[in-house]
């Protein structure tokens, strides 16, 4: 009876009537009904969560070590790729994900750039998925082609089909619904920035691209079209995997998501792919005269392990040894990997402490190996401060191979880390990098850290509060090459060479 009375009391009935309009409001916003239940995935709620979980469950676990930052799921009927679906969605359970962005390709809107679902819920049979607003209005652009078309969402199955897999692996969460039409450059610079500062923030998000493989081809052909896309994503070799699709060597209906996530996961730091599973409609049907190829694929920053390390100083010593003696560039047989991903590096070569050479490129558009190899030639015979080297000069130098982090834009020069930190500067046609290890070497401090960068470009010590400015992080792997002593020497700076 107490509690009967409270409920006149004037401060009550204003507390709950506050308390109504909060959670009207919060459930505000427009409700995206399921446009394939029934026909793509079961509509009965029991069905489909029984269905989904047996995916799931018979899905085998792979044991990676590293961060998960992105994967790669079809979206077919779940008849036919339903079963490689569940090894995507294993890899998410038990994850502490409370923002899932999903990028798929329109298969039925034709429009410029990209459309955002901004706000609401989207319903399956088994509840309500609530959009992150907040996520969603940051990333429209007007400017950069980048909007909400609701047209384009309303028979589109590529995101829809991953919602009940996402319902039944992770319990509270958001999404953030993205299309990709035709793509323009604006869309895809402002779409993959904005994305990489949001994913960057916020470790609980991660990013799911939606896509089938070949269509309609023999089950042999369809295999080998299939994999030379997977090896390209599994590289995150977005160069290679662009010009397989252009060329027709590889297909991909949702071809354009899929780079739009390798981009933004190698500004996260992203190394690697690791294939969860193939699979084609042949398997499941048995029909294998025109199939359709499905893939599970993980996207993870992974660290290097010690003999990765090792071999990839044994592959920089061994270059230099052989290009100065023989000008012969030696054959590696690689099978690792983390290896043949494409990566940045630097290769420095010291001798008697002093510096006698050090080349790198900053982007990550060859497979990490490969980038070794030319980097050391560069560094022994192509740095503009020496003279190629000699056979008599190979005594007594010691070899750095540097793996270099993404660039990050720098926003303020406190955020400099001295030791962690490298610094690459642009201004005009002009730009300069010095590695992390210089600033350690010299004692510098963070504003003769950037005095220095502004002039290893040729610019003014001063130019750097004008110019465009970035940070790295390095790996270094180091050592003598003839008994030197095993040291890490450091360098005053280093040369980019991004051509060819």
């Amino acid at each position: 009876m107490a509690f009967q009375r409270s409920l006149y009391n004037p401060a009550c009935v204003i507390f709950l009537c506050v308390l109504l309009i909060i959670i009207s409001h919060g459930c505000s916003g427009p409700v995206k009904e399921p446009a394939v239940a029934g026909s793509f995935y079961p509509a009965d709620r029991d069905a489909l969560a029984e269905t989904v979980d047996g995916f799931v469950s018979r899905a085998k676990g792979r044991d990676v070590n590293g961060r998960l930052i992105a994967l790669v799921t079809p979206h077919a009927g779940y008849r036919y790729s339903g079963g490689v679906a569940g090894y995507v969605y294993r890899e998410l359970r038990g994850r502490d994900i409370r923002t899932v962005v999903l990028i798929g390709p329109s298969h039925y809107s034709t429009f410029k750039g990209a459309s955002v679902y901004k706000e609401g819920r989207m319903r399956t049979p088994l509840g309500m998925v609530r959009i992150n607003s907040r996520i969603a209005k940051r990333l429209i652009n007007e400017d950069a082609d980048i909007t909400f078309y609701p047209d384009a969402f309303e028979k589109e199955h590529s995101l829809e089909v991953q919602l009940p897999f996402l319902q039944r692996v992770l319990e509270d969460f958001q999404i953030v619904p993205i299309l990709i039409g035709t793509p323009t450059m604006k869309s895809f610079k402002a779409l993959t920035e904005t994305l990489t500062e949001i994913l960057r923030e916020d470790e609980h998000a991660i990013l799911i691209a939606s896509t089938d493989l070949s269509h309609y081809h023999d089950y042999e052909t369809a295999v080998r079209m299939d994999h030379k896309a997977i090896d390209a994503v599994e590289r995150m070799s977005i160069e290679d995997l662009e010009q397989y699709i252009r060329q027709g060597e590889a297909e991909m209906c949702g071809a354009y998501p899929v780079l739009y996530m390798m981009s933004v996961a190698r500004k996260l730091g992203a190394t690697n792919g690791v294939l969860f599973k193939y699979a084609n409609s042949g398997d499941v049907t048995g029909d294998r005269g025109r199939v359709v190829g499905y893939a599970a694929i993980g996207i993870y920053r992974m660290p290097l392990t010690q003999a990765q390390k090792m071999r990839l100083l044994e592959i920089a010593r061994e270059t230099i040894v052989s290009y100065v003696k023989e000008r012969r560039v030696p054959q590696f047989e690689i099978h690792d990997r983390r290896l043949m991903a494409n990566g940045a590096t630097f290769v420095t070569i010291n001798r008697h402490g002093r510096l006698r050479g050090c080349i790198g490129n900053i982007t990550p558009y060859m497979p990490l190996y490969k980038s070794v190899i030319r980097n050391a030639i560069h560094a022994c015979s192509h740095d503009p401060r020496f003279p190629p080297m000699s056979r008599d000069e190979l005594e007594g130098i010691e070899v750095e191979v540097s793996i270099l982090s993404p660039l990050r834009p720098l926003k303020d020069k406190d955020e400099i880390r001295i030791g962690r930190d490298g610094l690459y500067i642009v201004k005009g046609r002009k730009s300069g990098l010095l590695l992390p290890q210089v600033a350690v070497e010299f004692g510098w401090d963070r504003e003769t850290f950037l005095r220095q960068v502004s002039l290893k470009a040729g610019l003014p010590e001063d130019a750097w509060k004008e110019a465009r400015l970035y940070t790295f992080t390095a790996e270094v792997i180091g050592g003598d090459l003839y008994g030197g002593g095993g040291q890490h020497r450091l360098q005053v700076g280093a040369s980019v060479k991004e051509e060819e």
